[in-house]
């Protein structure tokens, strides 16, 4: 095997954990999250999550009364 390839045995020096804090995210990380990655083109229009979540609840409207409107037909 090649040296390069074999792990380290030892941490390296560059790797300074002492400031961090355990299960500082546990409880974030618990509730799950919904991670969606967006087209390049569609990123464009919708910068951040708050533009896309406006969008997205538009779209829940629309469709709900697209819904109700059928079934008032029958």
């Amino acid at each position: 095997m090649n040296q390069e390839n074999k792990p380290e045995e030892e941490m390296r020096a560059e790797y300074d954990f002492s400031g961090g804090v355990r299960g500082k995210y546990y409880e974030q990380y618990m509730k799950g999250t919904n991670v969606v990655l967006l087209d390049p083109d569609v990123a464009e229009v919708f910068r951040d999550s708050d533009s896309v979540n406006q969008a997205l609840r538009l779209l829940v409207d629309i469709a709900k009364n697209q819904v109700g409107r059928s079934s008032q037909r029958e």
